[in-house]
Formats: C-alpha cells, sequence, structure tokens
C-alpha cells in the first residue's frame, strides 16, 4: 500500500505539489474505461499519480488498468454510478490500496433519449438526473466524508456546454448538466478552502459517447469550431490536470469547445 500524501495537504490539498505533478497522489476517475475519462486516468497517470478507475463492465477496465501500467498504479472497480454501495466501495479502495483519495473526477454521465422537452418521459429524465447529478453528488460526498474532510483534495466535475446553451434533442442531458456547472459553484464555497471544486464542459469530443454527433459527417460537424476540429479526449485530459493541480482556481467551470461558443448567431 501506498503511503499518500493526502495528510499532509493543506487547503485545496496541493501545497507542494505544484500543477505540473501528482506524484504519491491517488485519484479516483469515474467513467474511467475509455473516452474522456480513460484520458483522464492517463494524464494525471503521466505525471505521476495512481488511479482508482470505475464503470460498468469488468472486462472494459481490466484493459484500461493494462493501458494504463497495471496494477501498481491502477485498479478498477466495476459497477453502476447510481449506486450508493458502488461509490462507497471505489472510495474506500482508494485509500485502502494507495493510502489516500487526493482527487476525485466525476465523470459519469447518461444520455437514453432523443427528442424534444416537451415529449421527453419523464422516468427516463429522473434517470439522467439521478445518474448525472444525484451520482455526483454522492460521490462527492463520499469522498468528503472518507478522506478530503480531513485531508483535503481537489475535484473535477465533468459537464458539458450542452448545459450552457440550448441543447435541440437533448434537452434533458443538457438540463443535468446545467446542474452541474451549478453543483460546481456550490461546492466549491462548502468544501473551501479545504477542497477546491471545478468543472470542465467539452463540447463535442471524438468518443463513442458522441458518436451520433460526427460519425460520418465529422468535416462538416468541424466547420462550427474556430480551431477547426472536433475535440479530442487528450484535450480534457490535459486540462483537468490543470484544474486538479491549481490550487487557487476554484468555483469555474472551464470551457473545452474548440471556440464553438464564441461564434455567436450568424
Amino acid at each position: 500500500m501506498g503511503g499518500g500524501t493526502g495528510a499532509d495537504a493543506a487547503a485545496g490539498g496541493h501545497e507542494g505539489a505544484g500543477v505540473g505533478t501528482f506524484e504519491g497522489r491517488t485519484a479516483l476517475v469515474t467513467g474511467g474505461s475509455r473516452g474522456i475519462g480513460l484520458a483522464i486516468a492517463r494524464s494525471l497517470v503521466d505525471r505521476g499519480a495512481r488511479v482508482v478507475l470505475t464503470a460498468r463492465k469488468p472486462e472494459a477496465l481490466q484493459e484500461a488498468v493494462a493501458a494504463l501500467g497495471g496494477p501498481e498504479v491502477a485498479v478498477g472497480v466495476a459497477g453502476n454510478a447510481g449506486d450508493a454501495a458502488h461509490r462507497a466501495e471505489a472510495v474506500r479502495t482508494a485509500v485502502e490500496r494507495f493510502g489516500s483519495l487526493d482527487h476525485l473526477v466525476g465523470n459519469v454521465g447518461i444520455n437514453p433519449v432523443y427528442g424534444p422537452m416537451v415529449d421527453l418521459d419523464l422516468d427516463a429524465f429522473r434517470k439522467i438526473l439521478d445518474t448525472n447529478v444525484v451520482g455526483t453528488l454522492g460521490l462527492v460526498q463520499e469522498a468528503w466524508r472518507a478522506w478530503m474532510a480531513e485531508h483535503g483534495g481537489s475535484v473535477l466535475v465533468v459537464a458539458s456546454v450542452a448545459g450552457l446553451k440550448s441543447s435541440p434533442m437533448i434537452g434533458g442531458y443538457g438540463v443535468s448538466k446545467a446542474a452541474l456547472v451549478n453543483l460546481v459553484t456550490q461546492l466549491a464555497v462548502e468544501l473551501g478552502p479545504r477542497v477546491t471544486v471545478n468543472g470542465v464542459a467539452p463540447a463535442v469530443v471524438k468518443t463513442r459517447f458522441a458518436g451520433a454527433l460526427y460519425e460520418g459527417r465529422e468535416e462538416e460537424a468541424a466547420r462550427a469550431y474556430p480551431a477547426g476540429r472536433l475535440g479530442e479526449p487528450e484535450d480534457v485530459g490535459e486540462a483537468a490536470a490543470y484544474l486538479l493541480g491549481a490550487g487557487w482556481v476554484t468555483g469555474q467551470t472551464l470551457v473545452l469547445d474548440g471556440g464553438a461558443l464564441s461564434r455567436g448567431p450568424a
């Protein structure tokens, strides 16, 4: 078991660590078996962190752990993000296996329905909110009580540009992400100065989850972005590492959209 440095952390859990290094620190990344979650985990491992990954499928987690360097630096905990017992197990695994829980990344998000809000099945909407919002808050509560209240740390919430504007046909998902943007500001005030809380709001990133938004028409989709391309998971990974290590940034949601929101009306 590693002797985590969380116990030595001061306000925000970053004193002496620096933005560029996570040596001796432990991160929990939900939805970490692929896409944005795996890219965030890779960014942290490359900077010296040990990571605990969660996802629903054990096989995918095993592949992700191997890709990150094996059990010395990564471990997977399979389960459903909406399950309180699973969240508790993930937090407990980080503390028991690596000796601390210095950084928490809430990356789980679902969008099982497509269509206008006026026709949205309310049970489906409840499921979206329960997984994307309630599950994220529950994870933060678990980490706070188990480690961060005493030792400090940092939290990153993966929101979306869909939570910052009208998002036709995925309005339920957008509303849940808007709630996460506000949750960041609420938690930053409540958990400071021990813990910093920030978010990222990506536009379309080239992942399996977002495939329906660009597959077969990537060049056309990219025209909306002044940067000239869609996002890559690594773009989010690098931003996440900065925010998780930046001790004087809290309550912020960083938009990662290749400049798309800057265009305004045509």
